[in-house]
């Protein structure tokens, strides 16, 4: 993780608690755990008997191709859906039983961040703090904080959200995220549609949570980025779980040699066939 960002001296700030966990998770706490997870849209089976278990303090990726059921899944997991059989526990609530609870101990930023256009990015955040019930002192402290490690000067803080770029919408999107100091943070594609320098503040902001004992559960297509980011990883394909564990322990599971990049243990996993028909199909263009 440190390879990703050279030269970054930005101090992290100490009174947003990044630096240490809210509240001490026991050596075998689990910030999710799912069992026989299920999800049916009408005839379609989304997510088909899902078995996952994520310690405290990962940066997981849960990675899989369109209509996998990632996103399915975290809606689940965030309380957003119910699921159609199976059960699942976040930051220790049962996600059917207590999705108000499960709300208080968890972040989202989905792919698209949902933000009222008319409040500026400093107003944006301030709503989201008192939301989660955090007093105007602390809310403004913690929001300056945010506002500095994601690089949005006070121009940019103080300008109505519907004049941003969808970079700044995401970083104003995770600080509101991360305001309140969650357990576990769920990060739908983060990386999409914005540039490296927005990229390498979202990175360094997330590598800090991390740091400080939050779990991060974020879904990606840029499998460059996962693999130098996840601790772990877990590759779905049709609702259903193909691997799980560490990088050198998914790469085993797929029968790679060790240092196999990511992407090709990806797509010999979940599409064996692709790199035998890119080398017989199209012959006029080589």
């Amino acid at each position: 993780m440190t390879e990703l960002l050279p030269g970054d001296d930005a101090p992290v700030p100490s009174e947003l608690g990044l630096d240490e966990p809210a509240t001490p998770p026991a050596p075998r706490d689990l910030a999710i755990r799912c069992r026989g997870l299920v999800k049916d849209f009408g005839g379609t089976r989304a997510v088909d008997g899902l078995d996952l278990e994520v310690p405290f303090g990962e940066f997981f990726g849960f990675l899989g191709p369109n209509g996998a059921g990632k996103s399915t899944t975290i809606r689940i997991l965030c309380g957003l859906l119910r699921a159609s059989g199976g059960s699942a526990e976040v930051a220790g609530v049962d996600v059917l039983e207590d999705p108000v609870e499960l709300k208080r101990r968890i972040g989202i930023m989905p792919e698209e961040p949902v933000l009222y256009e008319r409040l500026t990015g400093r107003e944006m955040l301030w709503y989201a703090g008192r939301l989660y019930g955090l007093d105007g002192r602390m809310v403004e402290q913690r929001s300056r904080d945010l506002l500095e490690l994601m690089s949005l000067n006070d121009t940019d803080a103080d300008r109505p959200i519907v004049d941003y770029s969808m970079g700044m919408r995401k970083k104003v999107g995770l600080a509101c995220a991360l305001v309140h100091r969650p357990r576990v943070l769920f990060l739908d594609e983060p990386f999409n549609g914005i540039d490296p320098v927005t990229s390498r503040a979202i990175y360094r902001v997330l590598c800090s949570a991390v740091e400080g004992g939050m779990t991060v559960f974020f879904t990606s297509h840029v499998l460059e980025v996962a693999e130098s980011l996840c601790t772990s990883v877990a590759i779905i394909q049709e609702g259903r779980l193909r691997a799980c564990g560490t990088l050198e322990e998914v790469r085993l599971m797929a029968g790679a040699e060790e240092g196999t990049p990511l992407v090709d243990v990806f797509v010999d996993l979940v599409d064996p066939e692709t790199r035998q028909q890119s080398e017989e199909l199209l012959p006029w263009l080589r």
